[in-house]
């Protein structure tokens, strides 16, 4: 037996005074409803109504039942407004990981407008270059660049960012501008240490069909994108970084593009959760504000270079 099942029928018929108006309200057949008021008086072994041919009235045991049954509806309609409330409201605690440029170029500006979204919502914000383990380290979303190969995140997929090579004008006036991907071995170069191995990562460039890969010696490595850009605006030597990170400093000429013949290839950037977490609404919330922010900066970053 169904006991909640058929003490709504039970309140269905209470109120109607009806059997056959109670099945019509619930959409199932009188007998169904008859069957389930019975089942309900052997479950209790009581009878809860009178029955007759022309109306149906309330017995003693009937009317005291029926006062508590409504309590108790009631507290379950209250509980399940709460819960769905409580689903589509943005409250609790929620641990975000993100690149430093993006945290700091970004989001840290934009913050007060996410606080005046949702002001119920306490915000934990880790800046960090290094690609973390979110499970390991109990993160519920991060901001990530690159491919997204673990099994176990969602990933949204928002920007792409292309990669340029730039130096300071200053740079360049002293050591000259290279012409081919070849000649940077000539020139001090600044590199970006890999988060997962330490390691320099390789320079590619693409021209039609073909392709060059190198790893030229580095005349300074970082681990911080920061760092390298800050570096060579003050002529620290050559480096190849995002278009997203450097295009103020394009436009402003604190930096020049060189080897524009040769394309770099472009990363994306995603926006990703653990997959427990990634339909909850503080969850889905700041995914949504993320993505705004980068999509946003993406359409000015296009149109500082384009103009």
């Amino acid at each position: 037996m169904d006991q909640l099942a058929c003490i709504r029928t039970f309140v269905r018929v209470a109120d109607l005074s009806s059997f056959t108006r109670a099945a019509d309200a619930l959409g199932v057949s009188r007998a169904q409803v008859s069957t389930q008021v019975s089942e309900l008086e052997r479950h209790l072994r009581c009878q809860l109504l009178h029955r007759t041919t022309r109306r149906v009235g309330m017995t003693a045991d009937g009317a005291e039942y029926l006062a508590r049954c409504r309590q108790i509806l009631a507290q379950l309609e209250d509980a399940d407004e709460t819960l769905r409330r409580s689903r589509l409201s943005v409250h609790g605690r929620l641990r975000v990981d993100v690149p430093v440029v993006f945290g700091r170029a970004l989001l840290t500006p934009a913050l007060p407008r996410f606080q005046a979204r949702y002001p119920d919502l306490q915000l934990e914000v880790q800046f960090n270059d290094r690609r973390i383990d979110l499970i390991a380290e109990e993160v519920d979303l991060a901001v990530r660049v690159g491919a997204v190969r673990e099994p176990h995140l969602v990933a949204r997929r928002v920007v792409t960012s292309r990669l340029v090579t730039c130096a300071s004008p200053e740079y360049l006036r002293a050591h000259g501008i290279p012409q081919e991907p070849e000649e940077l071995r000539r020139h001090r170069l600044i590199a970006h240490l890999s988060a997962s191995n330490r390691r320099a990562q390789k320079w590619v460039f693409q021209r039609g069909s073909v392709r060059r890969r190198l790893s030229p010696p580095f005349s300074v490595a970082f681990n911080s994108v920061d760092a390298q850009v800050s570096a060579s605006i003050r002529g620290a030597g050559i480096m190849q970084a995002m278009d997203l990170v450097v295009a103020e400093a394009l436009v402003a000429g604190k930096l020049t593009a060189v080897l524009q013949d040769w394309s770099a290839p472009g990363a994306s950037i995603s926006v990703v959760c653990r997959a427990p977490v990634h339909n909850s609404p503080r969850t889905r919330a700041f995914a949504d504000f993320a993505s705004e922010l980068l999509q946003q900066y993406r359409a000015r970053v296009d149109g500082l270079l384009a103009g």
